[in-house]
């Protein structure tokens, strides 16, 4: 927005066939614009690297955590040895940020990484998880499923799941709402920091935040979809992504390859993919791992991550446009099909 104000106050000073850029020309511009944000990182993403493993600040909580992240829903596939085998091995690699919702696998996933926590590896995390419950009791209930099924006696963030349908926001925030259960765990000990994650429209977001806001709150991490295809459709990276830096809020970013979907349309490769989600301002790149082979392609992109330069960039997205602009490859924003609590709207209580 600011590179086609500047252009606009320019017009009397330049030529018409100077100003005659084609579509394309414009997006690379754009796009390059939009890395070189990405690549100077906010004070509030300070990177530091420890041996192969780089950390970043989360937001402003004084937190660092793994540009990596462990995605709990995947954890949930593989069997359970495999799964707790998996999770301790990232662990053991640097990877200190797990992912986790009340909902995942019925409460499966976060049984198994309950068990893979043991013997010390709780105190090595920063543990996350989620609840969908959007009346007081609801979430009340959730917050101590989650902490029975993790083995812990708190989470280090806990974030409202799933804030899809534009009415979300009011009715968390509402009297007898799920953010007076969320306040009451953070005050009893049981929830260190409070966030929301979403995958829908990127308005629904900046809703949230407004109602956040309106009430005197202010949260400490958001979650949301970062990856090629985002970049120009629905996209949370234009339109959130900002909001979040400048207000130095932790950036949680998940979905760098669609669910895997993008890897389908054939533009970008998976080790692209999590390239072009770490070249952004976020404090942590939330990824599946279902095997010993995922958990080897997120540490390969993390211990040979360079930033995507300009021109790099502009070449990645001119190949990813056509195919994302319909959000054929990003189904969690077109379709139901990912929408939970849609389907189990006991979920919300």
């Amino acid at each position: 927005m600011k590179n086609e104000t500047h252009r606009n106050r320019a017009c009397g000073n330049v030529s018409r066939h100077e100003l005659a850029l084609t579509r394309r020309s414009f997006i690379k511009i754009s796009a390059a614009a939009s890395v070189a944000y990405g690549i100077g990182m906010p004070p509030s993403q300070a990177v530091v690297k420890e041996g192969d493993m780089i950390f970043r600040s989360l937001g402003s909580t004084g937190e660092k955590v793994s540009a990596i992240g462990l995605g709990g829903y995947h954890a949930g596939n593989p069997p359970e040895d495999e799964a707790i085998r998996l999770i301790r091995s990232a662990i053991d690699q640097g990877i200190n940020f797990m992912d986790n919702c009340w909902d995942y696998h019925n409460g499966g996933s976060e049984v198994r990484m309950g068990k893979a926590l043991r013997d010390g590896y709780r105190d090595r995390v920063f543990l996350m998880s989620k609840i969908d419950g959007h009346t007081k009791a609801a979430a009340a209930l959730q917050i101590d499923e989650s902490l029975k099924r993790l083995q812990t006696d708190h989470v280090d963030l806990m974030q409202f799941h799933e804030v899809i349908r534009p009415e979300d926001p009011a009715k968390i925030f509402a009297d007898g709402g799920s953010m007076e259960a969320m306040l009451a765990a953070k005050q009893a000990g049981k929830v260190r920091f409070i966030g929301f994650t979403g995958h829908k429209d990127p308005a629904i977001h900046l809703r949230m935040l407004e109602a956040a806001r309106e009430h005197k709150f202010r949260f400490e991490a958001v979650q949301m979809p970062l990856n090629v295809m985002d970049a120009h459709f629905k996209s949370f990276e234009k339109n959130v992504l900002p909001v979040l830096t400048r207000e130095k809020i932790g950036v949680l970013g998940m979905k760098p390859m669609g669910s895997g979907r993008i890897l389908k349309s054939n533009t970008a490769t998976p080790l692209e993919c999590l390239r072009y989600a770490l070249s952004l301002p976020a404090s942590v790149v939330i990824t599946g791992m279902e095997s010993q082979r995922d958990l080897n392609q997120a540490l390969e992109a993390v211990r040979g991550f360079q930033p995507f330069q300009p021109q790099e960039l502009a070449a990645l997205l001119d190949k990813t446009r056509e195919a994302a602009l319909k959000g054929e490859f990003e189904q969690f924003k077109t379709t139901t099909q990912y929408d939970g609590t849609l389907h189990n709207p006991k979920w919300l209580g």
